[in-house]
């Protein structure tokens, strides 16, 4: 460290490594280069990303954007010093936010901003991203890595994620032809995925358990169950409204739950009747409502409780949406019906009850 005073200071000596960015650079290059898709070459080191809409096979194509981050869930990766996963979380949040509306992911771009930079940890956060991209079929195209010394603490970190996907016009969804006795399917979710996790770290912090010990509702430590990555439906989601031309709308159950995401996506004489009794809640979800006391509303509505999507069809087309979903991987099951709705009503109605 130079002396007070005197001339010499680098950038260095004030927090910030350019070698330890320049490094980073190099080790995520492999990453970036394999979510590579027709539109993107996969290169980074520009001042921008360049993709080829044209290239990508669209004629009349609309965009459709998004953006998101991975919340608090980001202090269980940096306590627990496990950082593989949480860009596939980042991805998941923004590629289903895209798929709901009839689009397909085409680039992503990251944002990671630390304390101090570990090019190791980096590379593993990058590398996350990268799976979330493959797996979405959307090319890492850019982001930004900024080292911020005194914004964040020792080994603290955040994310942000940017999406942009594309439809082409005419094909948009939620449709305008929902109607009353249209069935909706749900997908079954990996997990707690990205939301609700400070009522999740208040929850373990109150069971005394630490991030190492076993989980007492699953396999691995506590740490291992809690990062479970944010299941992506892009693909199969794509393969059902090309192939079925059926789906009417979509939901992405995320912070809000139910009745905050799924009237989202209807009109407003219209409202989601959820049969609870047709779920089959993660035992995640049963151990967070025991633990914490959690009564079942605020379940349904901070968490997504075993459901990350949801499905509007005719019921005529149930079936076939149903086993296309199914075939590409997807648990599926009935979840309820569109009935009429009150003006001034709620957009999600329950019956039965959600069995924690």
């Amino acid at each position: 460290m130079s002396e007070p005073g005197k001339n010499g200071l680098t950038y260095s000596d004030a927090g910030v490594d350019i070698d330890a960015g320049n490094l980073l650079v190099e080790k995520i290059k492999p990453h970036v280069r394999s979510t590579r898709r027709p539109g993107a070459d996969g290169e980074i080191g520009g001042f921008g990303g360049l993709f080829d809409l044209k290239a990508a096979g669209f004629k009349d194509p609309v965009l459709v954007a998004a953006n998101d981050g991975v919340g608090t869930k980001l202090k269980i990766a940096i306590d627990a010093n496990k950082h593989d996963t949480v860009g596939i979380d980042l991805v998941a949040m923004c590629v289903n936010d895209l798929v709901v509306q009839g689009a397909e992911p085409l680039f992503f771009l990251d944002y990671f901003a630390t304390g101090k930079l570990d090019p190791d940890q980096g590379a593993a956060i990058v590398g996350g991203i990268a799976a979330g991209c493959r797996e979405a079929g959307c090319a890492l195209i850019g982001g930004e890595t900024a080292e911020m010394p005194g914004m964040y603490a020792g080994g603290d970190y955040d994310l942000a994620g940017f999406a942009v996907g594309a439809a082409e016009r005419g094909q948009l969804l939620p449709a305008g032809d929902i109607a009353e006795g249209d069935v909706i399917l749900g997908l079954a979710s990996s997990g707690v995925h990205s939301n609700g996790y400070s009522l999740v770290r208040k929850i373990v912090s109150l069971s005394g358990l630490a991030w190492d010990a076993p989980a007492p509702f699953g396999e691995g430590t506590l740490a291992d169950v809690l990062m479970t990555p944010t299941r992506i439906y892009v693909k199969p989601l794509l393969k059902a409204i090309r192939e079925t031309g059926a789906l009417k709308a979509l939901a992405h159950i995320t912070g809000g739950g139910f009745p905050e995401n799924i009237p989202r996506v209807l009109p407003k004489h219209l409202a989601a009747e959820i049969d609870l009794s047709a779920i089959k809640a993660p035992a995640v979800f049963s151990w967070l409502a025991k633990t914490g006391g959690v009564a079942a509303n605020e379940m349904l509505r901070t968490f997504n409780c075993g459901v990350g999507m949801i499905v509007v069809v005719a019921a005529e087309d149930a079936e076939k949406v149903a086993s296309v979903l199914t075939a590409e991987g997807e648990t599926v099951f009935t979840l309820g019906r569109m009935v009429a709705r009150e003006e001034g009503a709620a957009g999600t109605i329950y019956k039965g009850t959600l069995a924690l």
